[in-house]
């Protein structure tokens, strides 16, 4: 498959919509963490080589990559939405929030916004175009899920740090086998997304647990 390319933003210029904003997200179905988005703005004359959909790269590659783009790029912002938001709002509606945010964020106001996915926010200020599997086909979203994933990995780490018993730097919050198994041995901590069935099952069993045992008199 080709690597991502520049032509959707390159045609965008042409027809006048400029600046354009790749966005996309990173933790949509992790059962722990906040949803992050990210939204980049490339300069067309300093593009970044080697930027491919975050999911295709090693962990080294998206961390080079991510320099590079910071570098280079002529606006880089990111917004989060918080396990609260996730559990009140879901996690569509939470992915949405953030994108809207990490778009308000940009140093620079785009025209228009290139988005991952089939949906997008409402209430943008800018015009939109969704591209399924756009991480795979524009540069500037490609840039984008290397940002929001590096920002959201980047953070799960420092959560491992105080919740060591979950294992968050080696699943990012995904339900891997250690991951559930932890969740039962410990119950779920304030990151953990109450929303989701797998959470919940855990919850339940420690509220369980941690019951007084009723007198049977």
């Amino acid at each position: 498959m080709a690597n991502p390319h520049f032509r959707h933003e390159r045609a965008l210029m042409r027809a006048g919509s400029w600046p354009v904003a790749g966005v996309d997200e990173a933790g949509r179905g992790p059962l722990a963490g906040p949803v992050s988005a990210a939204a980049v703005i490339l300069d067309p004359k300093k593009l970044p080589r080697g930027i491919d959909d975050s999911k295709k790269l090693s962990s080294a590659a998206r961390d080079e990559l991510f320099d590079l783009i910071c570098a280079r790029a002529l606006a880089i912002a990111v917004g989060l939405a918080s396990v609260e938001e996730i559990d009140r709002l879901n996690i569509r509606n939470a992915t949405f929030l953030a994108m809207r945010r990490a778009l308000g964020a940009l140093a620079i106001t785009p025209v228009h916004a290139l988005i991952d996915g089939n949906a997008s926010p409402r209430d943008l200020s800018c015009t939109v175009q969704t591209i399924v599997k756009g991480d795979a086909i524009s540069l500037s979203i490609a840039a984008a899920s290397i940002i929001a994933k590096v920002t959201r990995d980047r953070l799960m780490e420092r959560l491992d740090e105080a919740y060591p018993q979950y294992g968050f730097k080696n699943h990012m919050g995904y339900g891997a086998p250690a991951h559930l198994a932890a969740l039962k041995a410990h119950g779920p901590c304030p990151w953990h997304r109450r929303s989701f069935a797998p959470v919940r099952a855990a919850q339940a069993v420690d509220l369980f647990s941690a019951a007084p045992i009723l007198s049977q008199k």
